[in-house]
């Protein structure tokens, strides 16, 4: 008898309450699935600190050493660990690549044209005068076109404007350093710089994959470059992720866990996680990949108000980087015009050039 009820029921025509309750039923039940569907959206939450490859001198940290009353001599010393301050011979030019041409240049008319297009004019003298000498020694020991040139005229190497980049300031730092450069032992030291460490620059071996390592290029604590005015957050979703990834994401992509960090503490290398298994990166071309300013960075996962950090052995978050000491509070301008000046890697055995890695915007 029951069964018959049950198929006589559904076989008499609706009435139209009964179908006011079956659009209403449908439409809760639509409603919910895209609620669960907006709560299961997952997206990457990227927290890091710096801008650029962190070797070398950090250009905002030299601007608050010298806002501090460092020297220029003081700055490059701390920087460039166990280094003196040495002559380059006379008579010295550089080979610059500007377009297809090779363009030869005597190095000072060279620097003059390099300094103002790497930090802004109004710095301080000292931090002035602490590029200048940075450029000058990077422009000998760069290499960056083996026999047929020296340097780039961009962030490959580091940015060469000639006369137009010259002012009164820029000029007086070159006139004032007029010839000299970083030495490790009697030889002139390849200078790299970038915009700014976060609180502490990276060794090299670290942030250049296959490089050896250098005793002059070790990470160094960066006072005047740490707290927040020089952090940085953002989110993307899976999906874009998983698209500046391709390639490296086996299956639907679930996130990044960090292998292992520098000192500063860069990400050397990690994981890309997907359904299907793991994928090895380093941090550069990660960093590369996900549009970071720099390999300083720690990732979590947030899915509706649930955030949940992404596995990391190793390094502290940014917020409590390495250095307590408050970063420079002052009007001067950031290192914005190049933030990877000297940023052309070395060149791992058995590769050829591959260039640097290019700026912030001008």
């Amino acid at each position: 008898m029951s069964r018959s009820t049950y198929h006589r029921l559904h076989s008499l025509p609706p009435r139209p309450w009964t179908r006011l309750w079956i659009i209403a039923c449908t439409f809760v039940a639509l409603l919910s699935l895209l609620l669960c569907a907006g709560a299961r959206a997952s997206t990457l939450v990227i927290a890091g600190a710096g801008d650029g490859h962190g070797v070398g001198m950090s250009q905002d940290g030299a601007l608050g050493y010298a806002q501090h009353g460092s020297s220029y001599q003081a700055i490059l010393a701390h920087y460039y660990t166990g280094t003196a301050i040495g002559q380059a011979p006379a008579g010295t030019n550089v080979r610059v690549l500007i377009g297809s041409k090779v363009q030869t240049v005597a190095l000072e008319t060279y620097v003059r044209g390099v300094v103002s297009a790497e930090v802004p004019a109004s710095w301080p003298l000292a931090a002035l005068e602490a590029q200048a000498v940075a450029s000058r020694t990077y422009a000998l020991t760069a290499h960056a076109g083996g026999s047929k040139f020296d340097v780039y005229a961009d962030t490959r190497s580091q940015v060469y404007r000639g006369v137009a980049a010259e002012t009164p300031a820029t000029d007086t730092a070159v006139a004032d350093t007029a010839g000299q450069v970083v030495m490790y032992e009697g030889h002139p030291a390849i200078t790299y710089f970038f915009a700014d460490s976060g609180g502490m620059t990276e060794n090299l071996e670290n942030a250049f994959p296959g490089a050896q390592p250098e005793p002059w290029l070790r990470g160094v604590a960066d006072p005047y470059a740490a707290g927040a005015q020089y952090s940085w957050k953002l989110s993307m979703s899976f999906t874009t992720a998983a698209a500046r990834l391709k390639g490296l994401v086996k299956g639907s992509f679930r996130g990044v866990e960090v292998l292992k960090r520098g000192v500063s503490p860069r990400i050397v290398s990690a994981a890309v996680l997907g359904t299907g298994g793991a994928t090895q990166v380093s941090g550069p071309e990660l960093a590369g990949r996900l549009g970071l300013d720099s390999t300083w960075a720690y990732f979590s996962v947030q899915n509706g108000a649930t955030v949940r950090p992404q596995p990391n052995r190793g390094g502290q978050p940014p917020a409590a980087g390495p250095s307590s000491t408050p970063a420079a509070t002052s009007a001067a301008t950031p290192a914005v015009i190049s933030s990877q000046g000297g940023a052309r890697a070395p060149d791992a055995p058995g590769t050829t050039p591959t260039g640097g890695v290019a700026a912030a915007a001008e």
